[in-house]
C-alpha cells in the first residue's frame, strides 16, 4: 500500500522470474500521485474542485494570502518528491495541515522557505469524506464498491478511522463521474476516487485519486467486495466475468490506534478544529466509543479475533515510533 513501495515496484521490470507485478508502472502511478494533474484532469470533466493554490518562488505570497478564504488545508502535490528533501532540511512531514487564518498559513509558508518548496493550499470542502473504489479493467469499472468516513484522525480531515459502506443504489452519477476520470488517466487496477460530500448542497468536491489499495480496504473485504482478488483472477487466471454485487447491508469498520488517538485528542487535547468546521460533544464521542465495541456490524481493518498477529504488530510499531520521537503514521 506505500506509495515509495509502489515507485519502486513501478521501476523495476513486469516479471521477476515467473512473478507478474500487478502493481501500477511507472508512467500510469505518477499520474494518479500528482494531485494537481488529477485536479486539472477534473477541472476540464467539470467536477467541483476546492480553491487551490500552489506557492512558488519569486511569487507575491502576501497578494495571494490576501485573496484566501479560510479554514484551508495545506498538503503535498506529491508527497514522495518532497520527502527526500524535508528529511535533509529537518523538517517534518504532514500529511495534512489545518489552516484556520492568515497568521497561521504565513507561518507555514515561513517554515519551508528555506528549501523554497511549499505544499498545495486549498480551501477547506464542507461536509463528508466519500470514497469511491473502482477496479479498472480494460478501460471499464468491472468492481466497485464505496464508502463514507464517520472519522477521521487528525478530526480535521485526514485517514478514515471509522467508515461504513455506502450501498451502490447511493450517489451513482457520481460514480459514473469518478469512473470517467480513471478513463482519462488511463488507469488500470484498483484506485479510490475521493470527496467531501456536502449533503445539503449535493456537491462533491474532489480531493485527489489513491491509485493504489487504501487503508480502509478490510470494510471491502468484510462485504465480500475482493480487489485484491478482482486483481489475481483478471491478470492471472484470465477470468472476464464481472465480479459479485457483494452485501449491500450496512457494515462499520474502525482503525482502533488513529481512531483512539482521535478520541484522545478531543477529550484532553488541543485541537485546531476550527468552530466553523466541526463541534464535537465530548460525552457523546466516549459514549459512542465505548458502544462501538459492542455494536453487531462493527468490524476492524486490522485486529481479527482469529489472527490477532497483524494488530500487536501495529501496537509495537506504533510504541516504537513513539519512542523513537516519529509518532505513529497510520498511512
Amino acid at each position: 500500500m506505500s506509495e515509495t513501495d509502489l515507485l519502486q515496484l513501478a521501476s523495476g521490470p513486469k516479471y521477476i522470474g515467473k512473478c507478474e507485478v500487478l502493481t501500477p508502472r511507472l508512467e500510469q502511478l505518477q499520474r494518479a500521485l500528482s494531485k494537481s494533474d488529477t485536479l486539472s484532469a477534473a477541472r476540464k470533466l467539470g467536477f467541483d474542485v476546492p480553491q487551490t493554490w500552489q506557492p512558488r518562488a519569486g511569487e507575491d505570497f502576501a497578494a495571494r494570502i490576501a485573496e484566501q478564504t479560510f479554514p484551508a488545508i495545506a498538503k503535498w502535490d506529491n508527497p514522495n518528491d518532497i520527502l527526500p528533501l524535508l528529511e535533509e532540511a529537518g523538517l517534518k512531514w504532514e500529511k495534512a495541515e489545518f489552516i484556520s487564518n492568515v497568521g497561521q498559513l504565513d507561518r507555514l509558508l515561513d517554515r519551508f522557505q528555506t528549501i523554497g518548496r511549499w505544499p498545495l493550499i486549498q480551501s477547506y470542502c464542507d461536509g463528508v469524506g466519500l470514497g469511491q473504489m473502482l477496479y479498472m479493467a480494460r478501460n471499464r469499472a468491472t468492481l466497485r464498491f464505496q464508502h463514507v468516513r464517520l472519522h477521521e484522525w487528525p478530526p480535521e480531515g485526514g485517514v478514515s478511522t471509522l467508515c461504513y459502506n455506502e450501498p451502490l443504489y447511493q450517489h451513482q452519477a457520481q460514480m459514473k463521474l469518478s469512473e470517467r476520470l480513471l478513463q482519462d488517466l488511463e488507469w488500470e487496477g484498483p484506485a479510490m476516487v475521493e470527496y467531501r460530500y456536502d449533503a445539503a448542497r449535493k456537491r462533491y468536491w474532489l480531493m485527489e485519486v489513491n491509485g493504489r489499495y487504501w487503508g480502509s480496504l478490510p470494510l471491502a473485504r468484510h462485504c465480500d467486495i475482493l480487489f485484491a482478488w478482482e486483481a489475481y483472477r483478471r491478470s492471472v487466471l484470465g477470468q472476464v466475468v464481472d465480479a459479485p454485487m457483494g452485501r449491500q447491508d450496512i457494515i462499520q469498520a474502525r482503525y482502533m490506534i488513529p481512531e483512539t488517538k482521535r478520541l484522545m485528542r478531543l477529550l484532553v487535547g488541543k485541537s485546531s478544529v476550527d468552530e466553523r468546521v466541526a463541534k464535537y460533544s465530548r460525552l457523546h464521542e466516549l459514549r459512542s466509543y465505548l458502544a462501538d465495541f459492542v455494536r453487531p456490524n462493527m468490524r476492524y481493518y486490522v485486529f481479527d479475533k482469529d489472527d490477532t498477529g497483524p494488530f500487536y504488530q501495529d501496537v509495537r510499531n506504533m510504541v516504537g515510533k513513539i519512542f523513537k520521537g516519529g509518532g505513529h503514521d497510520p498511512r
